[in-house]
């Protein structure tokens, strides 16, 4: 039932810790989904420097799905958003031909509070990867909620078992939190050829190996999975249909190296509009190591 565990590598960042699970050297993706980051959780007291704010920056190919646990963050991009991402919301930010943003913990710096949430990146199918860019906010209310057993379920995005989310999606996929009680159980069906479960909180019983927070266990294709709380957890699920391989580099996310290197010029040229209400700084372009070079955390 399952192909591969994965250890989310912990990198600091000064002010709180972000945890990556995708891309892994063995498993680039599941399904669409190809950046996975953990974000705290972590307590901060006001005063957050202004250095843990994540500057201007672009985007192409891909969709980002930020969804918090606790805690706020802040998106402006180049498309006029502006709009804060708080505890069980969607924002959803399509890059397709090219976007740029920035993400400012501006609510966190005033008050203080708890950090925890996730960053998911999403690569757009052939067809759609030079869509025109564009976002959407979700609140909490607009996604489907079901809670029965000791399982409280949120669909962040796409459709499971008959249940769809309202959230954009460019293809077939799913992504869904659960809550569970210790000793809940719950169902993942087959319905995808690739499924992964992530530990958030916790511990499971996944058809009888244990996932321990912080871990993600990748699926094979073609039987429904049993997911069982050892004590409280949080857990996330998502996957869907491959939309075939990808180049990751920095920011930039493509089917074509040629379209990576030129919007690797484009940024470094300053062809790309910076955030129109956050636009007086911006991360420079990193230079180029060998085939791949990763995303920095909280990209």
């Amino acid at each position: 039932m399952i192909e591969l565990v994965i250890q989310q590598r912990t990198r600091d960042l000064g002010s709180f810790e972000v945890g990556r699970v995708l891309p892994f050297a063995q498993r680039r993706m599941v399904g669409p989904y190809i950046f996975f980051d953990r974000m705290g959780p972590k307590d901060m007291a006001p005063g957050l420097p202004r250095e843990a704010d994540v500057r201007p920056h672009p985007h192409i190919g891909l969709s980002t799905l930020t969804y918090l646990f606790d805690g706020e963050i802040m998106h402006r991009d180049s498309v006029g958003s502006e709009q804060p991402v708080g505890p069980n919301e969607v924002n959803l930010m399509t890059a397709g031909s090219g976007i740029t943003h920035s993400e400012r913990f501006e609510r966190l710096r005033r008050e203080g509070g708890l950090l925890d949430g996730i960053q998911a990146w999403v690569a757009l199918p052939d067809e759609r990867e030079e869509m025109d860019p564009g976002f959407w906010h979700y609140d909490s209310a607009a996604l489907p909620v079901f809670d029965a057993d000791g399982v409280v379920g949120r669909l962040i995005a796409g459709s499971l078992s008959g249940v769809g989310s309202p959230v954009r999606t460019e293809s077939p996929q799913f992504y869904v939190h659960w809550d569970m009680r210790g000793g809940a159980r719950v169902s993942l069906p087959a319905e995808y050829p690739e499924r992964a479960v992530y530990v958030a909180r916790g511990a499971v019983d996944l058809d009888g190996q244990r996932i321990e927070q912080g871990f993600m266990a990748v699926l094979a294709p073609g039987k429904a999975a049993t997911i069982t709380a050892d004590g409280d957890a949080v857990v996330m699920a998502l996957g869907g249909d491959p939309v075939g391989p990808r180049y990751i580099d920095w920011n930039f996310v493509s089917s074509s190296k040629e379209r990576i290197d030129q919007a690797r010029e484009d940024w470094s040229a300053g062809r790309m509009k910076l955030p129109d209400l956050d636009n007086q700084e911006f991360i420079p372009l990193p230079p180029k190591i060998g085939e791949l070079r990763e995303p920095e955390p909280m990209s």
